[in-house]
C-alpha cells in the first residue's frame, strides 16, 4: 500500500481545485505535483492562467496560489502499479475538509476520467459537490495535443476571471 506523501497546494484564496488521482513514480520522486516532464499540466495551466511556464516547485506553487488555483489528489493511499491509473486498487480517499473549509472553493476539477471516476465514487457522496472532468494532462492521453489541452482546461480561466 503506497500513501500519498505530497502535501496539497492551497490558501485562503484558492477558488478552484484540482484534482489528480495518485502521484506518478516521478511526481513522488520529485515530492510535488505533476513532475514527470511529459506530463503537460504545467504548460497547460501557465497557457490558461496566461504565464511562463514554471520551473521549479516554488514557482509552481506560486504561479498555482497567485491565481488562486488549489491542487491534490483524489487519493489517500492505495495499491498501483508503476504510475499506472488502471492499476490502482484497495484506494483510500483523501479528506478535502481541510481545503474545503479554508477556502471558498468554487468549482473543482478532475485531471483525467480515472480521478472523476474515483471523485465520484469516493468523495462526491461526502462533500455533495460536483466534479467536473477534465482530459488528463498525462502523456499517455495522446489523442489530445497541447491545444485541445489548453482549450477544454480554458474553463478554469473562466472561473477565475470571474473571482
Amino acid at each position: 500500500m503506497l500513501r500519498h506523501t505530497i502535501d496539497p497546494v492551497y490558501d485562503s484564496q484558492s477558488i478552484v481545485l484540482v484534482l489528480g488521482s495518485f502521484p506518478s513514480v516521478k511526481s513522488r520522486e520529485e515530492r510535488f505535483f505533476y513532475g514527470h516532464k511529459q506530463n503537460r499540466f504545467w504548460r497547460v495551466m501557465a497557457q490558461v492562467l496566461g504565464c511562463e511556464v514554471p520551473g521549479d516547485v516554488a514557482q509552481k506553487r506560486e504561479m498555482l496560489l497567485s491565481h488562486h488555483v488549489a491542487v491534490w489528489d483524489v487519493i489517500a493511499s492505495c495499491e498501483i502499479t508503476g504510475s499506472s491509473d488502471a492499476s490502482i486498487r484497495d484506494v483510500v480517499p483523501n479528506d478535502l475538509s481541510p481545503i474545503l473549509s479554508c477556502a471558498d472553493i468554487r468549482a473543482i476539477y478532475t485531471n483525467g476520467g480515472k480521478a472523476g471516476q474515483l471523485y465520484k465514487k469516493y468523495i462526491f457522496p461526502v462533500i455533495g459537490q460536483e466534479a467536473h472532468i477534465l482530459p488528463s494532462t498525462s502523456p499517455a492521453n495522446a489523442g489530445y495535443s497541447l491545444e485541445k489541452l489548453v482549450e477544454a482546461w480554458g474553463v478554469i480561466g473562466e472561473v477565475i476571471k470571474c473571482r
